[in-house]
């Protein structure tokens, strides 16, 4: 089998603006791609740039992408790890775009063999409840969408934090209030706290009933984790401290109780799997996360977590951040916040996207 063309498509997501500590995104900067195949399979992935976290924009997603297509023209898609390593030694870094392709490459490999994703990564179905996010606003506001969110069932918020830590509390106690004792509240700062707002915050939530802290401190500031941990009695997750494999052993040194991992940020499908493998070699659980993916990329976690034990919490809420508009006619769906594979089940991914939305997107092929 060899790959004949890919084709990129700027996937642009219209969507009402979402704020966290370090910026607000007000639509989803994503890529798809699709590589095409002399045997007559099509691979599709997706990426979501995030800029302030991972440092690639949509833009520079497509100018990469439109390179690593061109690397892999006329090459075996099933000698998917050559064909990454050839990514890595043409170009550093761009984490975002190279997930795309490995996702497609995944989806290509899965379809040969006959398999859905999860069952090809050596997985079997299990139940996945999301969290669902609410991004930084007045205390109110987000009381309110705290308390809307409970009434759509709801069982796991994730809330943004990373500001000045007074209103963070009082951002905290009106969620809390709104929703009462049960639901459980993840915070997430985005690296938006200096050691000292962190201990003030994290401190004044101590009777809220917190389960986690993502990412509270610059990931340059790993190094005080362990004197955060001392003066706070909440768990904390890593998140930009953790792109890469050679990064989780960095983490547990740190102190780091947990790992979010991200396909924008680790590169894709297989090394998502390394660093939840290496993660549990050394007891730190992980939780699936993302950016701003539509339900292309989300399927694809699904399967994921499917095939990888030590993933146990779940933030894939990616494409109910305030989406307004669903390009995927297939793929995983979401009931009350539980994510299940369409049945019966299809091979590879497994997801067929809208042709007037595609056609509409500008698009280049290889």
């Amino acid at each position: 089998m060899k790959i004949t063309s890919t084709e990129i498509y700027q996937f642009s997501i219209p969507m009402v603006p979402f704020t966290i500590a370090t910026g607000t995104m007000d639509y989803a900067q994503n890529v798809l791609i699709r590589i095409h195949t002399d045997a007559g399979l099509t691979g599709t992935g997706e990426c979501s740039a995030f800029p302030m976290i991972v440092g690639e924009t949509q833009q520079t997603c497509i100018a990469v992408g439109k390179d690593l297509a061109g690397i892999i023209k006329g090459h075996d898609p099933l000698r998917f790890l050559d064909i990454l390593e050839k990514f890595d030694n043409y170009i550093a870094g761009n984490a975002t775009i190279k997930s795309a392709f490995d996702m497609a490459l995944y989806d290509i490999a899965a379809q040969a063999a006959g398999l859905p994703l999860y069952a090809y990564l050596g997985g079997h179905l299990r139940q996945i409840t999301t969290d669902i996010t609410i991004g930084i606003d007045a205390p109110e506001k987000m009381a309110a969408q705290a308390l809307h969110f409970k009434k759509n069932q709801a069982s796991i918020l994730k809330v943004k934090v990373g500001k000045e830590p007074q209103m963070d509390i009082q951002r905290i106690q009106a969620i809390r209030a709104a929703v009462g004792p049960d639901m459980k509240i993840r915070l997430d700062a985005n690296q938006g706290w200096n050691l000292q707002d962190a201990i003030t915050a994290l401190d004044g939530m101590k009777k809220l009933d917190i389960e986690f802290c993502e990412q509270p401190l610059r990931s340059y500031n790993d190094r005080q984790i362990k004197e955060l941990k001392a003066q706070v009695q909440i768990p904390i997750m890593a998140d930009e401290s953790c792109y890469h494999l050679r990064d989780v052993s960095t983490c547990a040194e740190a102190g780091f109780d947990f790992i979010n991992i991200k396909l924008a940020k680790s590169g894709g499908i297989y090394n998502a799997l390394q660093i939840a493998d290496q993660a549990a070699a050394l007891s730190i659980p992980c939780m699936m996360g993302g950016m701003l993916e539509s339900r292309v990329a989300l399927t694809a976690m699904a399967h994921l977590v499917m095939a990888a034990e030590n993933i146990r919490y779940y933030d894939m809420d990616t494409c109910l951040l305030g989406q307004t508009i669903d390009p995927v006619c297939s793929g995983v769906q979401v009931e009350a916040y539980r994510l299940l594979l369409p049945q019966p089940e299809r091979t590879g991914i497994g997801v067929d996207i809208d042709p007037l939305f595609l056609n509409k997107c500008q698009s280049w092929k290889v």
